[in-house]
């Protein structure tokens, strides 16, 4: 029965979080985006009339105060009408559907080379010698700390423009992906395989692994079969971390490598001020952090069944 409860409350806190994060967008965008009906009749350079602006703010309710809006909005979304675009005339939610396919490819590779880096290299480092940790720590430093614009350009320069072994632009064939994949998952990989060397570090101290070397266990065999399992909590419990770098590299990464996806169309929406669209992806973004979330309790019950003792 506690359990059910500690469902129900996560169910909750998550319905909670998608309110609240389409509340603030709403009010952000529609409190600092300026004049919408100047966005939907082209932009400035469309020179739109003001009879024109004045038909167009009826038209859409932008006339009115904007509780109402946000009443008409919170109503719509009750419905799962997520509105429809001002600049490509279509709904919000078709836009979105065209778009995510390359955006979920990307970011699942990237997330899969970033989990893999991150465990091989700080399996490779734990536990070894000061001078090794320090440079590993310093290396992970460097990388997580360098903008993903900056990493993103320096693979262009070198993989695209110089030896010429991976396309620039595009999303044509699985070479495309390797560069802003790579780009994604550098400055992930660095963060999680900090936290995980760390880890590993305090559970190789513990006596049931002085245990298992005394079986006459290899240091690998050890850190795999031993250290590593009860060390990988903390990094399930990071993927909201991850997914959350996934979804704002997307955008730079999609910009920088001109790839479609999802970060595209909320770089250009924010841009030319469409609203219903910023909206959309906000609480696109906003569900999957949730479901993520939820997902990571499982698994961590999955990974220390101790923890479903405590949910109870």
């Amino acid at each position: 029965m506690k359990l059910i409860r500690h469902v129900l409350l996560r169910l909750a806190i998550g319905i909670g979080v998608l309110w609240g994060a389409a509340t603030l967008t709403f009010l952000m965008v529609n409190v600092t985006s300026g004049d919408a009906a100047v966005a939907i009749l082209g932009g400035p350079d469309a020179l739109p009339t003001p009879d024109a602006l004045a038909r167009v703010r009826s038209e859409y309710g932008l006339d009115q105060p904007i509780m109402v809006r946000y009443g008409r909005y919170v109503e719509h979304l009750a419905r799962g009408d997520l509105g429809e675009s001002y600049r490509l005339h279509v709904p919000v939610a078709q836009a979105i559907r065209q778009q995510i396919g390359p955006t979920i490819r990307l970011a699942i590779v990237a997330a899969g080379l970033a989990v893999f880096s991150a465990l091989l290299f700080a399996t490779l480092t734990a536990g070894r010698g000061r001078s090794v940790r320090s440079a590993a720590s310093g290396l992970e430093l460097v990388i997580s700390s360098t903008p993903s614009f900056v990493t993103g350009i320096l693979l262009l320069i070198a993989f695209s423009f110089r030896w010429h072994w991976f396309p620039a632009a595009g999303n044509e064939g699985w070479r495309s992906l390797v560069l802003p994949a790579v780009t994604l998952a550098l400055p992930l990989a660095a963060v999680l395989s900090q936290v995980l060397r760390s880890e590993l570090d305090e559970v190789l101290e513990q006596p049931f692994i002085a245990m298992a070397r005394a079986r006459g266990l290899s240091e690998a065999g050890v850190k795999i079969f031993h250290a590593l399992r009860h060390a990988l909590i903390p990094l399930v419990t990071l993927s909201s971390f991850v997914l959350a770098g996934l979804l704002g590299g997307a955008v730079i990464a999609e910009s920088l490598f001109s790839r479609q996806g999802i970060g595209r169309l909320m770089l250009d929406a924010t841009t030319n001020k469409d609203i219903p669209v910023v909206l959309g992806v906000t609480l696109m973004a906003a569900f999957v952090y949730v479901i993520v979330n939820f997902l990571v309790d499982l698994a961590n019950v999955a990974i220390d069944p101790r923890l479903a003792d405590e949910a109870r």
